[in-house]
């Protein structure tokens, strides 16, 4: 374009000088034709002066013409090198925006030559002079456009908020389940309380059969690196709420309940984690971490779970050290307490001495009233595992726990502290087949295996003694390819505690004679043992982060429980076959790859 100017201004000037030099060779021929007539001299060089000034002026104007042309043309010049400038800036920026798109879309495993190639077509309106700024800019806006819709087709696991990334959890179950005997509790099994009678109580003469959507989950996970420490919020809620009475007539709208709220914050080899979450005396899979996947509740169908099984999701404030490598850990918790008399989950409750029917209830958790036992102390877990390898997960762990009441008839107050242990070992064999053992017995720990039996009874002064209570849960677990195979065995017993009223005949406490039962029932009280045994499968048809996965599980057990006292002419024991099926749906998405939580 300079060159261009440089030849036009050439062109100018020389037609310039062309104009100036024709008037002198008209002048010179003038005056060669002039001399021979020199009379009229004077008269020829007024005219000729004449001519000469009207040329110098049409000249001059000539000249000043090109001038004003010149200045126009430099103005030109001038305007298209400021849009050189603002084109090659908006291109500068332009190429910026790719850059970060470029990076952004490589962090979601985008195709990084389509970003490139779009960084590299964003400069070419630059060259053509004729496009105008706004031309360009659209250009640009258009081509960033494509590169996030290409990001947006292959990123398939994370929403992006500032520097957290938030992976949405969850899935939605259909559920079908059947039992042998009635026992009225959905598609989760109150273990302490299947139907026990003879022929003159329905529950052990009829089956029962229900569809259900309750075990849907629903939830997310928020991931981020924040001065050095990875934090992870963690929610997740399902329909397994308090129904009304009439759910199951039209609606079925079934309530949403809270499941897990916890945050954890990990830096170094120290963890921090607070809310609700997996009690620290569940069994891990690995580590002590909170996260699901890492938590061993089986792979039953069951939303209780296998009997026998140590659990609970209570707010539980807990502290872990990782040793290097994370093949061991050590973590403490304090967890929300409740001091508890048996009379939910299935489990009968203790009897009570004359004293105190006051305890039911108000100071000791019998299922009837929410958070109204006066606990005194959290309850304090303490936890070690090792992970040497893939194969092999072990933990060792106690619990101590605190009890207290207060005898209004005497005016006197009473404590107890209980406690527990628990030894758990998780062993691969071979190819996808793995061993495990699961462990506890306790001093008052009743709470802990599902409520399966009561924390402690009352003597007849009103004072409190730890119910003893051991459970177990064996079995193996085969993964091959798409398949899940489970098989495992649970138990729980629950030894007598029992104590005399204070009028010196009346059992009162746990397991004596003639213990607690129902008219039409009969030896359907305080149970001495529960046993289930359990094969579950599952069949992945097909499991991808990008559109989620599509599961079939099975279940079937068989479940019975022993009373310690048994009435003339009924049954010694209380049983029920029992089926789960389940199509399940889980949600796409998977978790960013960032520090340890």
């Amino acid at each position: 374009m300079k060159k261009l100017a440089a030849f036009a201004l050439f062109l100018f000037l020389t037609t310039g000088l062309a104009l100036a030099d024709t008037p002198k060779e008209a002048d010179a021929k003038a005056a060669k034709t002039a001399e021979p007539a020199k009379p009229k001299a004077a008269k020829e060089t007024v005219k000729s002066d004449s001519r000469l000034a009207a040329e110098i002026e049409e000249l001059r104007q000539a000249i000043q013409s090109q001038q004003e042309q010149l200045e126009l043309l430099k103005g030109e010049l001038a305007k298209r090198d400021r849009q050189i400038d603002e084109a090659r800036e908006a291109a500068a920026a332009a190429n910026a925006r790719a850059a970060e798109a470029n990076t952004k879309a490589a962090e979601a495993a985008n195709s990084s030559a389509e970003v490139k190639t779009a960084a590299v077509t964003l400069p070419t309106p630059v060259s053509d002079l004729k496009a105008s700024n706004e031309g360009l800019k659209t250009a640009v806006s258009a081509e960033s456009a494509q590169t996030r819709g290409a990001g947006a087709e292959t990123s398939p696991l994370q929403l992006h908020i500032g520097d957290a990334s938030i992976t949405p959890i969850g899935f939605a179950d259909f559920t079908g389940v059947w039992r042998s005997r009635d026992g009225g509790s959905g598609i989760g099994t109150n273990f302490a309380g299947i139907p026990y009678g003879g022929s003159n109580v329905f529950q052990t003469n009829l089956n029962e059969f229900r569809f259900s959507m309750q075990n849907s989950r629903i939830g997310f996970r928020v991931d981020a690196d924040v001065k050095g420490s990875h934090v992870l919020g963690y929610m997740e809620a399902d329909f397994l709420g308090n129904n009304p009475g009439n759910v199951a007539v039209s609606s079925n709208s079934n309530t949403l309940r809270s499941r897990l709220y916890w945050v954890d914050l990990r830096k170094g080899a120290w963890e921090v984690l607070g809310g609700q979450t997996w009690t620290l005396a569940t069994p891990n899979r690995s580590g002590v971490s909170p996260l699901p996947g890492d938590i061993f509740f089986s792979n039953n169908m069951d939303v209780n779970y296998q009997l026998g099984m140590v659990w609970g999701r209570i707010p539980e404030f807990r502290l872990a050290y990782h040793f290097p490598e994370d093949k061991a850990a050590f973590a403490v918790a304090l967890d929300s307490p409740d001091q508890y008399m048996g009379g939910t989950n299935g489990s009968a409750a203790i009897t009570l001495p004359a004293c105190c029917a006051n305890y039911a209830g108000g100071q000791l958790d019998n299922g009837t009233t929410t958070l109204n036992p006066p606990n005194i102390a959290p309850d304090v877990i303490a936890k070690f595992v090792v992970d040497p390898s893939k194969r092999l997960h072990g933990e060792i762990g106690g619990i101590v726990r605190f009890f207290q009441v207060y005898n209004q008839t005497t005016a006197t107050h009473f404590s107890s502290t209980g406690g527990g242990g628990f030894v758990n070992l998780d062993v691969g064999v071979a190819g996808g087949l793995r061993l495990l053992t699961h462990n506890f017995w306790s001093d008052g720990g009743g709470r802990y295996i599902f409520g399966q039996a009561p924390d402690v009874i009352a003597r007849a002064d009103g004072s409190l003694s730890p119910v003893h209570v051991g459970s177990t849960v064996d079995g193996f677990e085969f993964t091959h390819r798409n398949t899940i195979l489970s098989g495992y065995y649970g138990l729980v017993y629950i030894p007598r505690n029992v104590a005399i009223d204070a009028n010196g005949t009346t059992h009162i406490g746990w397991g004596f004679s003639g213990s607690p039962s129902t008219p039409s029932a009969t030896s359907s009280g305080h149970n001495r043992s529960i046993q289930e045994g359990t094969f579950a499968f599952s069949q992945n048809f097909w499991k991808d982060p990008r559109y989620g996965g599509l599961t079939f599980i099975g279940q079937y057990s068989y479940l019975t429980r022993n009373p310690w006292s048994v009435a003339t002419g009924q049954p010694k024991n209380a049983h029920a076959s029992m089926v789960w099926v389940d199509l399940r749906y889980t949600l796409p998405g998977s978790a960013p790859t960032l520090g340890k939580p």
